[in-house]
């Protein structure tokens, strides 16, 4: 036709080749970028893609950042992205080193396990040899990554190993930037110290597991499920933030291999280095066994035991602590948080107590104890004759504020315990006498039940907020002192 150039077929074949070759490279650039090279790698040493589940031992983790919502306000969107992606860029490196996996990342948490056909570390041991190697692995793997955050918080990139690739490197500086950034600023620096802390909690199961491909076609994933996978998150829910808590099957396997015994040496040593509350720590309170309740199981218990991974945790408190003090009314309420968060541990408890001294804030430890226990200040007013000086140094000197705490945390779990129900509830046979029966059942339980009733309102309502508003008051009261210091320093 005239006006318009002829088609040039071998030009449109050239043109619809290169396309096809783009689109090939772009799908294998997809698949390298997304696929886990760990798991690339391990069913190409198996010889194809396994077709079948398999059930086995697995040792499992999660590990989640604590409070990151309250920390992700201080930094942009991009920020944040930046800052967790170096942050599970430390984790897998701790991971790599280990031989784990890291199974999934969402949001602000992790997964991770050894064991299974993919680990080749497990391949040709017994099963009883598996047991003990995942044992290991998996309980050193999480006190590395609480460590390794700690070093995080500080811009230290001595974890990183040296064959670490240059994108990982990348990753953290741009993390260890933002840190950097956010602390030299003058003005937020100190409240920067105090309030922007990355703490993670992590909880690890051992158990046997169903390991294998899971999701519809197209969508596969390589993945384990199991009670041992629901047990460890239900740990990780309720670990202590900068420790662990480990189900009673793996601390059982580290008492067996010594590994317990090895690292309570070792933890012992360093404290003892350091100079650290923690100089003193039982193997008992560094394993410390609890029953976790479950909820959403109507009441069903297992055996857990939380487990300190800080020598130094104690003065790494009480600092963040004395940087809080003077940060007004946020910092007062943050100083009450990790009050009642750590009130269980008597060596942080005393840490914070000293750090209290040495900054000059003075605790009304008669006005705690008397909103506890009025019958025992009265005998202690009749004993020194009201002199109130003098009952103030017999309860300062009896009592320290952790043994205060743990008073309340009695009182706590008394009021919390189940009432008795009394009668028990009657069949079904019409709606009447049911209706009869639940009355009498219910009202008589009230009445029976009304005085643990009102000491639970009690203590809910009076006197644990009591105790806590004597020391916020304490802390306000220095805050105000302090502030009328620095104005007559300046005139």
């Amino acid at each position: 036709m005239d006006g318009f150039p002829e088609d040039n077929p071998a030009e449109q074949l050239s043109d619809e080749t290169e396309m096809q070759v783009d689109s090939v490279d772009l799908r294998e650039k997809i698949q390298d970028f997304y696929l886990p090279t760990q798991l690339v790698d391990a069913i190409e040493r198996l010889g194809g893609i396994p077709s079948s589940s398999e059930v086995t031992t697995v040792g499992v983790a999660f590990l989640d950042i604590a409070d990151y919502t309250y920390l992700s306000q201080f930094l942009s969107p991009q920020e944040n992205q930046d800052l967790l992606n170096g942050l599970y860029t430390a984790f897998a490196g701790v991971l790599k080193n280990h031989g784990g996996y890291l199974n999934k990342i969402e949001g602000d948490s992790i997964m991770f396990h050894y064991g299974g056909s993919i680990d080749p570390n497990v391949r040709d041991l017994s099963e009883e040899e598996a047991e003990r190697y995942i044992a290991r692995e998996l309980f050193y793997s999480c006190v590395e990554m609480q460590r390794v955050c700690a070093m995080f918080n500080l811009a230290n990139e001595k974890f990183l190993g040296e064959g670490a690739s240059e994108e990982s490197k990348t990753a953290l500086r741009k993390a260890f930037t933002i840190i950097s950034t956010l602390r030299n600023n003058f003005e937020a620096a100190q409240a920067i110290n105090a309030l922007f802390q990355i703490r993670i909690r992590i909880g690890a199961n051992i158990g046997k597991v169903t390991i294998g491909n899971f999701g519809p076609d197209g969508a596969k994933q390589w993945d384990v499920v199991g009670n041992a996978v629901i047990d460890a998150k239900r740990m990780e829910s309720s670990a202590p933030i900068g420790g662990l808590r480990i189900s009673n099957t793996l601390y059982s396997k580290l008492l067996e291999t010594g590994i317990a015994d090895a690292y309570f040496d070792r933890f012992r040593r360093e404290a003892l280095v350091l100079g650290s509350y923690y100089r003193d720590i039982t193997r008992e309170e560094l394993f410390k066994g609890s029953t976790v309740l479950l909820k959403d199981k109507k009441g069903a218990t297992f055996d857990t035991y939380s487990v300190q991974v800080t020598p130094n945790l104690p003065e790494s408190v009480a600092q963040q602590v004395k940087d809080l003090l003077v940060l007004g009314e946020s910092g007062a309420d943050r100083v009450i948080g990790l009050l009642q968060y750590y009130r269980g541990n008597p060596y942080v408890m005393n840490a914070i107590e000293d750090a209290f001294s040495a900054s000059g804030v003075v605790l009304r430890k008669r006005y705690m104890l008397e909103c506890m226990y009025p019958h025992q200040l009265k005998a202690l007013r009749e004993q020194y004759d009201n002199n109130v000086t003098q009952i103030t140094e017999h309860v300062n000197n009896h009592f320290s504020l952790y043994q205060i705490l743990d008073k309340l945390g009695v009182f706590q779990d008394l009021v919390k315990q189940n009432a008795d129900s009394g009668i028990p509830e009657q069949q079904f046979s019409d709606y009447d006498h049911y209706m009869s029966s639940q009355e009498a059942r219910i009202r008589g339980g009230y009445e029976r039940n009304r005085a643990h009733i009102e000491r639970r309102a009690y203590f809910f309502n009076v006197m644990f907020p009591l105790v806590f508003a004597s020391i916020r008051s304490s802390i306000y009261e220095y805050q105000i002192d302090s502030e009328e210091l620095e104005t007559l320093a300046g005139a």
